[in-house]
């Protein structure tokens, strides 16, 4: 992939393709730690003289205009972070932006609003996706991919629009590809997988790829109970996933004839109900109440996972171990994450949950070696998949 220091970017406008989807809550941003991520190319396209019309999406409203997942107060913080106003225009395309765009001086910012609102950024049919790839091209010059949360969604403003414009991927693009190729290219050993969540489902292709890569794997979260199911195992009213069972017995088998060292939690903390207020009782893995549900790992499986991970060089860890929301249930997250912060060699947190849950339990993101912002996009990665973003950005 070209990088920045290959465009010519002075007096240029350059269509900026960032991740921005940033959880809000009553309009109010919780977690603005994808914003942050975006600043080093941001600051670098705003020295180098350029002007920036910044595309990107916040939630999945389907082509549909929402107003609560209007961008509209992730450019007020922004303009914050950065010292300076961004201007924002509450569409993707048409007049009005096409005029905002035109009339950008170099050092100034547009954000358009939420991409998503057009339902030909995320359509199937290339056709329309193009369309909407040629007008957004008509507003700029250059093109600078740096939303890695995206790069795995043949979208129109991640794959049809680097096509049409002189391209290069931005600081943060780049640096999540060379992390990522550190975890799946001769990593340090040991190497620890520590994978979590609540759907087995989302996680199958990268255990799979990864089982013949990793020395030691560690599954807890919602997820671990579709694989205590496979050894048939009581899980009470514990989530699972039925259809998944039998593909998850064929990789207990191959983990096992691989050799790989794999930790499945010994103690489980259950609940009679999905609350914050449900009474918490710590009880045996074989020993799940049939009328309980299990919301985190126990204090012996945090401590077990967490000597797994001090004895790796190369650590990743996607996916909460319990429901790190409720404080009843998150103490198992908090203890992996603590155990991240002490890897004598490269430590990387997985992106989406995995990234709000560290925050929200009061860790910096200096404490790890590497925080993603693309939990999707990295996964799909370690599966082996080949990136449509990506490859815009190769091409």
């Amino acid at each position: 992939m070209s990088d920045l220091v290959s465009l010519e970017i002075a007096g240029k406008r350059v269509f900026l393709r960032c991740d921005l989807n940033v959880p809000l809550k009553n309009g109010v941003i919780t977690d603005d730690g994808r914003i942050r991520a975006s600043l080093p190319t941001i600051k670098f396209l705003l020295e180098g003289g350029a002007s920036i019309i910044i595309g990107a999406h916040l939630g999945r409203p389907k082509g549909e205009v929402k107003p609560e997942l209007s961008l509209a107060p992730v450019a007020k913080r922004l303009g914050e972070l950065l010292g300076k106003p961004v201007s924002f225009v509450s569409s993707v395309t048409g007049e009005e932006v096409a005029q905002s765009a035109k009339s950008l001086k170099s050092g100034e910012i547009l954000l358009l609003e939420n991409l998503r609102f057009s339902s030909s950024e995320t359509s199937k049919v290339d056709e329309e996706r193009i369309a909407l790839a040629k007008e957004l091209a008509s507003y700029a010059d250059l093109y600078v991919g740096d939303g890695f949360g995206a790069v795995h969604r043949k979208h129109a403003s991640v794959y049809d629009l680097p096509l049409l414009l002189p391209h290069a991927a931005g600081y943060l693009v780049s640096a999540e590809v060379e992390v990522l190729k550190r975890l799946t290219q001769n990593p340090e050993r040991p190497y620890g997988v520590i994978l979590g969540g609540a759907k087995v489902s989302d996680k199958i292709g990268v255990i799979s790829n990864l089982l013949d890569k990793v020395n030691v794997l560690a599954i807890g979260g919602g997820m671990v109970f579709t694989f205590f199911a496979a050894q048939g195992k009581e899980i009470g009213t514990s989530l699972v996933e039925v259809d998944s069972i039998p593909i998850v017995k064929e990789l207990l088998k191959r983990a096992k004839d691989l050799g790989v060292d794999l930790r499945l939690p010994t103690d489980i903390v259950v609940a009679p109900a999905f609350s914050a207020d449900a009474p918490a009782t710590l009880v045996n893995a074989d020993s799940i109440p049939k009328d309980q549900m299990g919301l985190d790992i126990g204090p012996a499986s945090s401590a077990d996972f967490a000597q797994a991970i001090g004895t790796c060089k190369t650590v990743f860890w996607n996916g909460p171990m319990g429901v790190f929301e409720f404080a009843p249930f998150a103490a198992g997250t908090k203890v992996v994450a603590k155990a991240l912060t002490h890897v004598q060699g490269i430590s990387v947190v997985g992106g989406g949950d995995s990234a709000a849950a560290v925050r929200s339990l009061g860790f910096a993101d200096s404490d790890f070696g590497y925080i993603s912002t693309g939990g999707g996009a990295s996964l799909e990665y370690l599966e082996g998949k080949a990136l449509p973003g990506l490859i815009a950005l190769d091409l």
